[in-house]
């Protein structure tokens, strides 16, 4: 067999149908080498037990640990049997519990004294975690081969502990694991031998069988450093050949002008730039002068200032006789950069208009919503030229839309846009034009040059004078619900001040199946399910909310609703009635998120806080305290004060600073691949490396790459590196990596 083909052979022939196919479904496992790859998550020591005190809420955790009671319950009048199984460890005690005729076995077996392996997902039960119908293996059992299997597999050696499912434990993983682990001394090793032996890393096939089955911990340190090595190394190869074909492409130059656009714009501001906002703006100055298109990452704490750098941008190349688009992800974020942006440049928004100034250009809005008269015109202003600068959603992209000369695309909100339609647009330049990408989440350092390693990257960490800082509290609804009653007062005294108040929630509560089941069935069972766990409940919604407001805590004050499935008409009216002063409070989905800026809201309450991520909620936070005033973020949750729910919520309150965020986001979410999470479908490669804790590792290798890259761009002295580039890089990551 040759040494690829080992490693592509489906897991069916050599494990059966049933697990192949468990695999293959719960754990995106389907060859041989998917499976080398699966590695463990941690190891445990004979006699060691695992700390019960510190299980995750709601994962799939292995534990070995001591039955310490066991007792069967009836209930239902007799009729239900349940058997509750308590475990101990030294640093805490969890619950088990079997049901119906369930229960014989584990009564046999799961006697005082007995040790056992138990995995299952972990829940809450009467605030004690528990594992329903937990799969166990016993390490004492009754028959003697058993028991010395299963004690040989634990005894003298590290037990590896697998990321595994429901339907496959750890240690049928492992199993599996021993089947195909032969087929190690076949792996393709992608690293050069000088740079291998240079750095005195393990060969990958010893590697493979360290990791796996390690003797001692210096095999498993031994085997981690080479695999994480390889995983960053891989990877920043394909960025580094990325960003080299880049500089391979034509663009045409567009360098600033005296006396033109942009030197009338930075005449009228009635404010001076940052200093971050100046250095950043020079760096992409810089880039549009070049005859190969600039790839830049424009990233910045809420507030920064990143649209003005961006607008500066998009002047310079109408300056220099181009055209600039910006895609905004949604039609709410593309009208206010629209009404924003023609706000702050003025008459010189209105070139070839009435009243509009002769150095201006055109400013047109283009959504698949519009009107065909409006549509029709701003069609025609872009093909012929008129219209300098066109904001729009991904209607920009459809094939009738045509330009005059496109010499640049500002992406808004980067990870909402798949690569096809960058693209797209792209292709709509006689040349490909500049890119400029903007993202409102700072982005830790290790995760920009792993994630966004084929864009250069520009950081503005510096708020413009005139913010004003945000208080930001959690507020526990289900504790204490007076400290609920007392954040609507709060809401009541900023309106009374003059100012005005967004209210958030995770849903908008019109959908068909509430709907179908009003004073039926369903809205029982929710109830129902509500009392039982308040985590079942569906999250709270903006027209319930709105409605309750309106009738309690905040009648008498003007109170509006906006949400995505509003007619945009609707939902641009209520935006300018509240950027005016109209509306009190806005009760809205998180189509507020990025972008929207009324200087006079500063109380801002988030109801259900903890159904959002860190990163949503330091953006929502970020639309308060824009004017002189002082924000106020209420994050109301009903989470238990010892739930991950609520760390992540008091994170969220303790600072203002959207980089330790991002970081404690991703410490938070660090069994997700960095790479998968922005786009699904795309094959994992990040098993061994954290981006967040490997930053020397990354940082080194992609100095290696680079150098390599450059001194072999097809990396034709190296093909077991392109190997394995070409199974990492299949067409749908290869996009990805263009910056899906």
């Amino acid at each position: 067999m040759d040494r690829v083909s080992s490693f592509d052979e489906p897991l069916l022939k050599l494990l059966g149908g049933a697990t192949a196919k468990v695999m293959a479904e719960h754990l995106d496992l389907h060859t041989v080498g998917d499976l080398l790859h699966h590695y463990p998550r941690r190891y445990e020591e004979r006699g060691k037990l695992t700390a019960l005190a510190d299980l995750p809420l709601d994962e799939h955790v292995t534990v070995v640990a001591q039955v310490a009671d066991a007792r069967i319950l009836m209930f239902n009048n007799g009729r239900g049997k349940r058997l509750e199984v308590t475990l101990t460890d030294g640093s805490g005690r969890l619950q088990l519990v079997f049901f119906g005729h369930g229960v014989h076995k584990p009564h046999k077996e799961l006697i005082p004294g007995r040790q056992a392996m138990f995995a299952g997902k972990v829940s809450v039960f009467n605030r004690k975690m528990q594992l329903a119908h937990p799969t166990y293996q016993l390490l004492d059992a009754s028959d003697a081969d058993e028991a010395t299997e299963a004690v040989d597999a634990f005894a003298g050696r590290l037990l590896p502990i697998y990321p595994a499912c429901k339907q496959l434990d750890s240690w049928r993983i492992a199993k599996a694991v021993d089947a195909v682990l032969p087929s190690a001394r076949d792996a393709v090793d992608p690293l050069p031998a000088s740079l291998r032996e240079g750095r005195g890393f393990t060969p990958l096939p010893e590697a493979l069988l360290k990791v796996h089955r390690p003797q001692t911990k210096a095999d498993v340190e031994d085997a981690r450093a080479r695999l994480k090595w390889d995983e960053a190394f891989v990877l920043q190869v394909a960025l580094a050949r990325r960003r080299y074909a880049d500089t391979q492409l034509p663009a045409v130059a567009r360098r600033p002008v005296a006396d033109g656009l942009l030197d009338a714009f930075d005449a009228k501001l009635p404010f001076t730039l940052t200093e971050g906002q100046e250095k950043v703006s020079k760096e992409i100055f810089d880039d549009l002068a070049t005859e190969h298109p600039m790839h830049r990452l424009l990233q910045g704490e809420v507030g920064s200032g990143k649209t003005m750098v961006a607008l500066r941008a998009m002047l310079t190349v109408v300056d220099a006789g181009g055209q600039a688009a910006m895609l905004a992800p949604t039609e709410v974020l593309a009208q206010q950069h629209h009404r924003s942006i023609t706000e702050m440049m003025g008459e010189l928004a209105e070139g070839g208009m009435l009243g509009g100034s002769d150095r201006g250009t055109k400013v047109v809005l283009l959504t698949g919503s519009m009107g065909m008269a409006a549509r029709r015109q701003a069609l025609l202003d872009l093909v012929t030229g008129e219209a300098g600068i066109v904001i729009g959603t991904h209607a920009l992209i459809e094939d009738k839309v045509r330009f005059h000369d496109l010499g640049l695309v500002v992406v808004d909100e980067q990870h909402r846009f798949g690569v096809e339609q960058r693209d797209a647009l792209r292709s709509k330049g006689k040349q490909p034009p500049h890119l400029l990408v903007m993202t409102a989440t700072p982005i830790p350092r290790t995760v920009a040059m792993t994630v966004f390693g084929d864009l250069e990257t520009s950081v503005l960490d510096q708020l413009p004078a005139g913010r004003s800082p945000i208080a930001s509290h959690v507020v526990p609804a289900k504790d204490k619900p007076h400290f609920l009653a007392r954040a609507w007062e709060r809401v009541r005294e900023e309106v009374e001040n003059g100012h005005q108040a967004y209210v958030v929630c995770p849903r908008i509560g019109d959908d068909a199946e509430e709907a179908e089941g009003k004073g039926g069935k369903k809205t029982k069972a929710r109830k129902q399910a509500a009392d039982e766990d308040p985590e079942k409940r569906p999250p709270l919604a903006v027209l319930e909310i709105a409605d309750e407001l309106r009738k309690g805590a905040l009648a008498g004050l003007s109170v509006e609703v906006l949400h995505g499935r509003m007619h945009p008409d609707d939902k641009d009216d209520v935006m300018r009635r509240f950027a005016a002063g109209d509306v009190d409070v806005l009760v809205a989905t998180t189509v507020i998120e990025v972008g929207v800026n009324v200087p006079n809201a500063t109380a801002m309450v988030i109801m259900d806080a903890d159904r959002f991520g860190v990163s949503q909620l330091h953006q929502l936070r970020g639309r308060v305290g824009r004017g002189s005033a002082p924000g106020l973020c209420l994050l109301v949750s009903e989470a238990h004060e010892a739930s991950p729910a609520r760390a992540r919520l008091s994170a969220v309150a303790a600072t203002l600073d959207g980089f330790e965020l991002s970081r404690i986001d991703l410490e938070q979410r660090r069994e997700g691949d960095v790479l998968g999470q922005a786009q699904s479908g795309v094959r994992s490669s990040l098993r061994m490396l954290t981006v967040i804790d490997d930053e020397e590792v990354i940082a080194a290798a992609r100095e290696e790459a680079v150098a390599v890259v450059a001194a072999d761009p097809e990396l034709e002295h190296l093909p077991e590196l392109r190997t394995v580039l070409v199974a990492l890089l299949d067409k749908d990551r290869e996009e990805y990596l263009d910056k899906g």
